[in-house]
Formats: structure tokens, sequence, C-alpha cells
């Protein structure tokens, strides 16, 4: 321990794997080094294909590009302590290592929901004013929208590290994950955390919570328009372009809806239970999400066809 003015903080702390089964973690590696490695290549892939593609180059794969290096970062953020876990049994943390990983954790999957609600708008104004979209979603636009989700995910989570350095940490130095979490990380505390807590519900109902809203909204008017189309291909067309993002809303939000709930009311649920939400909210929707574009977008599907015909011939 170390003694830090006039409270005490861990100099370290100590992540843990998949409970009741740490002789098995070095099998237990297989198939998360998998979940990795799909999340890692499929992403690059959809940015390569998206980058050498002129006909890709317009606002509903720009937000696509968005998503892929968000879930690229998300997998990079958890990798080395997970498989450094599982591999290694490397399970300490220096204090403020944890701090650096919760941050960007929690702010790439701010970001994550944030270009989800972005999806959302474009393909409301897609289906709902095609004719006017793309004067409303010009390139710089969508820059902007870009600028504007980073900004507000560093805003909005830059307060939580001081939140939980200002903490006295005593006894308990065991994480919940192979990773830091800020629910985790606040109830190994033993002083008041009504702030830590007041705050991140607020900043998460603010933006996680409000972005949510606002997609289910967007679905809302996006099947007001579609009912309106006067033939039955016209509305199978209009709805297939959103297939592929509300599958990718439900592989992100469900988890993590889960995970904030469980941290913050599940006290007596299993410890097992809690790890395997954890890891599904942070591995699959980056491992999942290139699938699904790759399989569900004809337009990605013939490019990532047609650079492996090059590559061949």
């Amino acid at each position: 321990w170390e003694f830090n003015g006039s409270f005490y903080q861990p100099s370290a702390f100590l992540m843990m794997g998949i409970p009741g089964l740490e002789a098995l973690h070095p099998w237990i590696s297989i198939p998360f080094c998998a979940l990795y490695l799909t999340a890692l290549l499929g992403n690059c892939v959809i940015l390569f294909i998206i980058r050498t593609t002129p006909s890709l180059h317009e606002p509903m794969y720009y937000f696509l590009s968005m998503l892929a290096v968000t879930d690229l970062g998300l997998a990079l953020c958890t990798l080395p302590t997970t498989l450094g876990l599982f591999w290694f049994n490397v399970r300490r943390i220096a204090f403020d290592a944890c701090l650096t990983q919760m941050y960007f954790i929690h702010i790439l999957s701010f970001i994550e929901s944030s270009v989800l609600l972005a999806m959302a708008f474009d393909r409301f104004v897609a289906i709902s004013h095609p004719l006017r979209h793309p004067a409303i979603l010009t390139r710089s636009t969508v820059l902007k929208i870009g600028l504007a989700i980073v900004l507000r995910g560093m805003v909005s989570l830059l307060p939580i590290p001081f939140l939980l350095k200002r903490l006295t940490y005593c006894g308990r130095t065991e994480l919940s994950h192979s990773f830091c979490f800020h629910p985790d990380i606040m109830n190994l505390a033993c002083a008041d955390i009504k702030v830590n807590v007041f705050y991140g519900m607020i900043v998460l109902l603010s933006t996680v919570g409000m972005d949510f809203i606002f997609i289910v909204l967007s679905y809302i008017l996006i099947i007001r328009t579609v009912v309106s189309l006067t033939t039955r291909e016209e509305c199978l067309k209009a709805l297939n372009t959103c297939v592929s993002h509300i599958c990718a809303v439900l592989v992100f939000f469900i988890p993590m809806i889960g995970l904030s709930m469980i941290h913050r009311f599940g006290r007596n649920v299993p410890p097992l239970v809690n790890t395997l939400v954890a890891y599904t909210y942070l591995i699959i929707p980056p491992a999942l999400n290139p699938v699904i574009y790759s399989i569900k977008s004809t337009h990605i599907r013939e490019a990532l066809l047609r650079a492996l015909c090059r590559k061949r011939g």
C-alpha cells in the first residue's frame, strides 16, 4: 500500500479471469484468441475495403468506418490484459494503468453508442428523405459529427479517473474482470462513493441512454415511412438496408445494459454470470460487427470479392 496525503491507494489491482475455471484458462484462451483475431482482421478489412472503393465513399460507409475504428480500439484495450492473464497468469495491473485502461474502454463504448445513433440518423434520412440525403449528410457534416462524438465521450468521462483517485481503498484489491471497469473499481473503495455513483449514472443516462432512446425513435419514424410505401418490394428493400444496423445495435446495447444492471443492482448474481456478460459486452461486438456487415451489405461483399479476385489474379 502507498500512503498518499490523507488517503490510501493500492499500488496495483489484481484482475480475475473466469471464476471457478482458472485451471482451464489456457484452453479458454483459444476462443478468445479467435474472437480477437476476427475483430482485428475483420475491422481492418472493412476499413481497407471502404478506403480503396470509391463507390463506398458515402455517409453510410463513413459511419461504418468510424464503427470499425472504435471496435479496433475496444479490442486492443482489453486484449493485453485478458490474454496476459489467460496465457501467463499475469493478474497485477498498476493503479494508474488501470485507470487509463478504464478511461479508454468507457470512452470507446460511448463513442460506439454515438456512432450507432449517427448510423440510425443516416438510415432515417436515406429512407424518409432520399432526395435530400446528399445535401443533409455532406462529407464535412459527417466529419463534424465524428469530431463531436469523440469530444462528447472525452469530456463527459474526464472527471471519472479523478473521482476514483480521490477515494480511499483498503482491504480488497481484486477486480471482477480481466480489465478495469468503473463500477468494479469504485466498489473496492471503503469511502463514500455517492458522488461516483451519481456522476456515473448521470453520464450513462445522458449519453448511452439518450442514444438508445433516439435510435428507437429513429426506427419508429423509419417504420412509419416504410409502411406508407406503396409496394411490398419497396418496403422490404427499405428495411433490408437497416438489418445490419439493427443487429449491431442489439449486439452492443443488450450486453451493455445487462452489465450496467448487474454492477448496480445484481449483488446476488453469480460471479460467472457477471464475467460472461462483461466479456460479451466488450469482445463480441468488435468481432461480430464486421461479420454482420460483410454478410448483409451487398456493396461490402462485392467489394471484398473483387479485392480477393484481384489478389488471385
